[in-house]
This record gives structure tokens, C-alpha cells and sequence, in this order.
């Protein structure tokens, strides 16, 4: 289906228990989709540049969602994450510029490499209790964030992982932390 720029909806049947990496890539129309309980996993780049996805709620069957799913879904706003998901690969919601909060589920331990890099209107990061690591780059240029509050349980904080973040006012780095990579909070 990969740039099939007239797709609107789809609705994936429960008998499919996988689908391929980049399925619906660019496509730019593709506004509803329903996943169904049989996937275990969303594999990379799923949904990259699926521009008029506004919302979607990931199936409590999903474990894993690959690199890059989301990737320039420029009007995702609203994304439930189930506590069943474990990882969430590398950039997987890069430059969703619509996406306003988040909440990261206890299942997660580490937020990895720019995942919401370039979510320029994301005010509102809600961490689990129990997440151990930010990546490199994790919330660079996430422009509308005021206020962090790193949870205790964080030791280690990537290079640049806060970069950019031109109107963060107020921080709070738990006792613990052990790392803080270079360029963390530059541009803030």
C-alpha cells in the first residue's frame, strides 16, 4: 500500500497476525486505522508520513512498536499507548507536530533515540516511575515543552536529549541521575 495517496481508511482483519515494514508509508489520506488484537508488533515505519492520521489507540495485543512509525504524521494529536508495549523503537513519533501530551506507560523502560523529536506543540510529558534512561536527542526541538520532571528512577540522560526546548522553564533532575549527556538542555 506504500504511497497509495488516495487511501482513506483501512481496517485490518483480525485474521492477519503480521504486517510488513513501511505498509502504509506516504499514505497522505489514510486518515482511520483499526488495528486488530491478532498483531503482536507495529514494525518499522509503519505510518511514516501518514499526514492525516489525527488519533489512534495501539492495541492492548501490541508489544512492540518499531523505528520511525510515526514518523512526520504531522497531524497525530492523540496516540494511547498500552501498558503492553515494552519498546518503542528509534524515532518513532519524529516531527509529530501535532501531538500536544504524552504519557509513557510503566512498561517502558527507555525513551530512545529522538522519539519525539521535532513534536513542536508537545506541552505535556507524563514519564513512568520506573523509566531508567532518555535517549540521545529524545525531545530535541520539542519547542512548546515549559516544564520537565524527570522521574527518580532516571540514571542516565542522552547527548542533546532536551535540545532546543526554547520554552522550558522549570526542570527537575531526580538525585540518582548518573549521566547527563553533552548539549542536554542547550537552546532552552
Amino acid at each position: 500500500f506504500e504511497g497509495c495517496s488516495s487511501l482513506a481508511q483501512i481496517t485490518i482483519p483480525p485474521s492477519v497476525t503480521s504486517i510488513g515494514k513501511c505498509i502504509f508509508k506516504k499514505c497522505s489520506s489514510l486518515a482511520y486505522v483499526s488495528i486488530p488484537m491478532s498483531l503482536s508488533e507495529i514494525k518499522d515505519g509503519t505510518f511514516i508520513e501518514c499526514k492525516n492520521i489525527t488519533e489512534l489507540t495501539i492495541p492492548s495485543s501490541i508489544t512492540t512498536v518499531g523505528s520511525s512509525v510515526f514518523m512526520g504524521c504531522k497531524k497525530l494529536a492523540k496516540i494511547i499507548i498500552p501498558s503492553t508495549v515494552t519498546s518503542i523503537g528509534d524515532g518513532s513519533f519524529l516531527e509529530c507536530s501535532s501531538l500536544k501530551e504524552i504519557e509513557i506507560p510503566s512498561s517502558i523502560k527507555a525513551i530512545g533515540i529522538g522519539l519525539f523529536n521535532g513534536c513542536i506543540n508537545l506541552t505535556k510529558v507524563k514519564f513512568n516511575s520506573l523509566l531508567i534512561s532518555i535517549g540521545e536527542s529524545a525531545f530535541m526541538s520539542c519547542s512548546s515543552l515549559s516544564q520537565i520532571t524527570i522521574p527518580s528512577s532516571v540514571t542516565f540522560i542522552g547527548n542533546r536529549a532536551f535540545y532546543g526546548c526554547s520554552s522550558l522553564q522549570q526542570i527537575t533532575i531526580p538525585p540518582m541521575l548518573a549521566s547527563i549527556g553533552e548539549e542536554t538542555f542547550s537552546g532552552c
